[in-house]
């Protein structure tokens, strides 16, 4: 909206909300939120607004698909406030996580094509099994489930009459899946969340189907970081400090 109105423009709250399919509440709000810098007031009291809010309107709504609201808010209340370097920093932030979010499907996808998964569990690991047989499948100590387990890697149950560890199944997958993805230097934390996916979507093989959604949501959010950027960008070449003058 900001390119094409003049600087010397006045808005009314209501012509910068249609402008941006808000409501005129919804602009008031994120101006006192400090989501736009103070307007203006007429001598009856009137806010007025001006191209620097639209562009910082702009910049805002472009910045939420990306970033989200809790972080696209902080950035823009930190440039209002004249200081940059908070909100190049908490951009940062989030390009941290969306790249930590692309390793963790690379993980994911890693692991899933080396993760043997028989029809039937081996013999040394029946349905049921115990720790010790599964520890000798992977090649690691019982201690090390041990320490999977207080990770929340794994979730055997107890026997209720020895109190025995007994690995059904899925625990069985999962101490496969977390053994690759250890192999692959990955951490006990970022193990969980992998393992945290494939429960949620049902195993890996239903994962697998949700790969090409997960893809696509963080291709998207990398376009909407970059579509954000260009919008704060401008916003920022016009000197937001200016809005009030």
């Amino acid at each position: 909206m900001a390119d094409k109105l003049q600087s010397t423009v006045r808005l009314r709250p209501v012509d910068l909300a249609r402008g941006h399919g808000l409501s005129t509440q919804a602009v008031r709000n994120y101006e006192e939120s400090g989501i736009l810098p103070p307007a203006r007031r007429t001598e009856h009291g009137y806010r007025t607004y001006t191209a620097l809010h639209a562009r910082a309107l702009d910049a805002f709504l472009a910045l939420l698909p990306g970033h989200g609201h809790r972080t696209a808010a902080a950035v823009m209340r930190a440039v209002n406030e004249g200081a940059r370097g908070e909100a190049f920093r908490l951009i940062d932030e989030s390009h941290a996580q969306l790249r930590d979010d692309r390793l963790t499907l690379e993980a994911v996808e890693a692991a899933l094509r080396d993760l043997p998964l028989p029809a039937e569990p081996p013999a040394a690991t029946p349905r049921g099994g115990f720790i010790g047989p599964l520890a000798r499948e992977l090649g690691i100590r019982p201690a090390t489930l041990r320490k999977w387990e207080r990770a929340g890697l794994v979730r055997p149950r107890r026997d209720p009459v020895t109190g025995y560890r007994v690995y059904a199944e899925a625990d069985l997958r999962d101490a496969r899946l977390a053994h690759q993805l250890r192999r692959g230097g990955h951490s006990l934390k970022g193990i969980a969340t992998v393992l945290e996916q494939v429960r949620t979507a049902g195993g890996p093989e239903p994962l697998e189907a949700t790969l090409r959604d997960w893809h696509d949501r963080v291709s998207a959010r990398g376009l909407a970081m970059l579509t954000g950027a260009a919008e704060l960008a401008a916003y920022l070449r016009e000197e937001p400090g200016k809005a009030t003058a």
